[in-house]
């Protein structure tokens, strides 16, 4: 892609909400996102980089009540915090805001406005659950009781972690509050809803024009299919939210003014800036808008938001695209372990663009979630960063410093202007790299170029140079060009990682460079004197940090800082795809051969129904099918060896069983991400397990 025409690009990372810290799991889409606004600035792009604070909902109200202090209070202590973790890990907003401003309760009351002068808006009666204590409507979340399906105690009161059914609050066996531990009362009141089923023919041809990734674009068509409902939009006081206009004791509901957040902090960002909002913001805008956001919140991002904008007559987000989850070392975050590491933890301890490095070094732009493997982490920061990319600078700049004052080369040999090129061509390249958001192709790229630099320096031997007479013209090449090779690395990292590219930059003598600056070379240009621009990561600086965070379970925040009431009521098809809880890969893979194990051991197995959606023989394997298995939350990739017993074409459409939570296997074909249960000799002779008919994918098998 060619930076000579310069867009208009806004994007945005979803809201943190601020009942809570930031953790490395959240950090995976801040980081994602960071790197691509810092490439389009690079590129010389108007690239606007906004975000906020979440502020809203019955969790901000109630944490605030049980701390003593006012909303507006927790929620600015909480801002305060979650910026100073950002800044930490250099993610550079180009403005901070909150939900809880005047520009976010302007542009809430004119969308829902708009939509209720369209006839959009409808008032229905609905029953809920009532806390006669407290005297409040409970969310979903903010009621606990027995599965009404399988007979699992203290779940919550959409969907059981168990047997993972879903159903309403008011089918749970002895639901209790979780606010007072009272026993809820039904209670009828009146509810706004947002009537999402006049937009579904809109919604068929948005989510199919390339806004969303295949896999997200294919789960919305399945809900689509499925038919569309009202939305409820409404919450009864007491609430911390804004009233909604014309009605008494009714508020926003957190879920409809939260993307809202993304108009209004960049609202905020054109009062200062200068930026025309309409320019961005219009139904006939040339900008571009993309949303960054996690799997778990599609919907809202999907269905809801492109409804409301289209419906109020705003313009709709050019792509809204998702990711996956974090795990560390193949399991889920666990307090227990000392994996849920909050963000704050880690910059006690660690480089924090060590982690950015990591993170680049495995997303691409599909949504699957990435392991945050401990010893790998060491060692690919070590053997990456610290032993190929920077060591190529300190080789050089001592030579460069005591036989040449610190000035490069003024003139090179076609051998050595070849090799340069050879990197710089490499620039579109990893642009387009950069720009699809395939970061982890682009490090390989870029590592791939930095042991080409040192075969380079080891081949021309400046330490050996340096010793014999009458070679110092073949030793100032070889440094300066070693110099400018490290300058050209540094340029195609810059986005992952600003902070050693701006002590680079010092180091080289060098303003803030453009993406093209590398096309051309550093002729007889003064350098300073080399600094350690990183130092390699050591495993006891891992595990302190890891000892610190599980000295800290005893902390108690909100479960990753959501929104527990952040569950509208929807369709079954709905909760399979939304539910964080749903994630259950906790334990590693399982061995019937291996050594006895208690009935402890065998109830960590997560067997799950999984329905086939796509299967395909693998040419390189005798035995092998290459299985695509959607298992309700998520799709799977799975290498199964019953090539002997099934034709492939024939296993599409089936039901399965799957062991849910056996450790990814790296294979020579590609990451398998479970295991299909199957029974019988083998060969020909081998039989995939086939659930009895109303078994829905995602549910756990007991």
């Amino acid at each position: 892609m060619s930076a000579k025409a310069q867009r208009k690009i806004l994007i945005t990372s979803a809201l943190p909400y601020a009942n809570g810290p930031i953790h490395l799991g959240h950090l995976v889409e801040y980081i994602q996102t960071d790197i691509w606004s810092r490439f389009q600035k690079m590129r010389g792009h108007e690239c606007t980089y906004v975000c906020a604070d979440d502020a809203h909902g019955t969790p901000i109200m109630l944490r605030a009540e049980a701390e003593g202090i006012t909303p507006e209070e927790l929620i600015a202590k909480s801002s305060e915090e979650h910026q100073a973790d950002f800044a930490g890990f250099n993610i550079a907003f180009d403005h901070y805001h909150s939900t809880n401003s005047p520009e976010n309760k302007y542009f809430a009351e004119l969308i829902y406005n708009r939509l209720k002068e369209k006839g959009y808006i409808a008032r229905k009666s609905i029953s809920q659950f009532y806390d006669p204590e407290k005297a409040m409507f409970l969310p979903d979340r903010f009621v606990k009781g027995t599965c009404p399906k399988c007979g699992t105690e203290d779940q919550y009161g959409d969907n059981c972690e168990a047997c993972g059914a879903t159903y309403a609050p008011t089918d749970l066996i002895n639901p209790k509050s979780v606010v007072s531990g009272a026993t809820p009362i039904e209670k009828d009141s009146d509810h706004l809803f947002f009537e999402l089923d006049q937009f579904a023919d809109m919604l068929k041809e948005w989510t199919r024009a390339g806004h969303l990734q295949t896999q997200i674009a294919n789960k919305i068509d399945e809900w689509l299919e499925g038919g569309l409902r009202g939305w409820d939009i409404s919450r009864d006081a007491p609430y911390f939210g804004f009233e909604i206009p014309g009605e008494q004791n009714k508020y926003f509901y957190v879920w409809l003014d939260a993307p809202i957040g993304y108009m209004s902090s960049f609202k905020a960002y054109c009062e200062k800036s200068g930026l025309n909002f309409d320019e961005y913001w219009q139904k006939d805008s040339q900008a571009e808008l993309y949303h960054f956001i996690g799997k778990d919140i599609i919907n809202f991002h999907a269905l809801f938001w492109p409804a409301m904008l289209h419906g109020a007559d705003f313009r709709t987000p050019d792509a809204v695209w998702a990711h996956g989850f974090l795990t560390v070392d193949g399991q889920k975050m666990s307090k227990s372990r000392g994996t849920f590491i909050m963000a704050r933890t880690y910059l006690d301890h660690l480089n924090p663009e060590y982690l950015r490095y990591y993170f680049a070094a495995k997303l691409t732009s599909r949504i699957d979630d990435i392991d945050l493997n401990l010893e790998d982490f060491a060692q690919r920061v070590n053997s990456d960063l610290v032993g190929k990319v920077i060591n190529i600078a300190s080789r050089c700049a001592g030579f460069v410093m005591k036989k040449f004052d610190g000035k490069l080369a003024d003139s090179w040999s076609a051998a050595a202007q070849a090799l340069y090129n050879e990197f710089s061509s490499k620039s579109e390249e990893i642009a387009e790299l950069y720009e699809k958001r395939e970061y982890g192709h682009a490090m390989r790229e870029i590592m791939a170029l930095a042991d080409k630099a040192n075969e380079y320096i080891a081949e021309t031997a400046p330490w050996v140079l340096a010793k014999e007479e009458g070679k110092e013209s073949e030793l100032h090449e070889s440094v300066s060009v070693g110099i400018n090779l490290f300058r050209v690395l540094m340029s195609y990292l810059a986005p992952v990682l600003p902070k050693t590219a701006t002590d680079a930059w010092g180091f080289l003598n060098l303003q803030t460079p453009g993406w093209d600056d590398v096309k051309t070379p550093l002729m007889g240009h003064e350098i300073n004197k080399f600094k350690a621009l990183m130092t390699r990561l050591e495993m006891p600086s891992i595990e302190k940090m890891v000892e610190a965070s599980a000295q800290s379970l005893g902390a108690k925040s909100a479960p990753d800082g959501k929104k527990d009431d952040a569950k509208p009521k929807k369709n079954k098809q709905e909760n399979k795809m939304t539910s964080e809880n749903a994630q259950t890969k906790d334990t590693g893979g399982f061995d019937p051969l291996a050594e006895t194990i208690t009935i402890d051991d065998f109830a960590k197995i997560d067997l799950r129904i999984a329905k086939i959606i796509n299967a395909e023989a693998v040419p390189e394997a005798d035995k092998l099918i290459k299985l695509t298995l959607d298992i309700g939350f998520e799709q799977r990739q799975v290498f199964a060896g019953i090539k002997a017993a099934y034709n492939p074409e024939d296993l599409i459409g089936k039901l399965t069983v799957m062991v849910a939570n056996l450790a990814p296997r790296k294979m020579r074909f590609g990451l398998s991400e479970g295991m299909v249960l199957a029974a019988g000799p083998g060969g020909s002779d081998l039989y995939i397990l086939n659930p009895d008919d109303g078994a829905q994918p995602g549910m756990r098998v007991k």
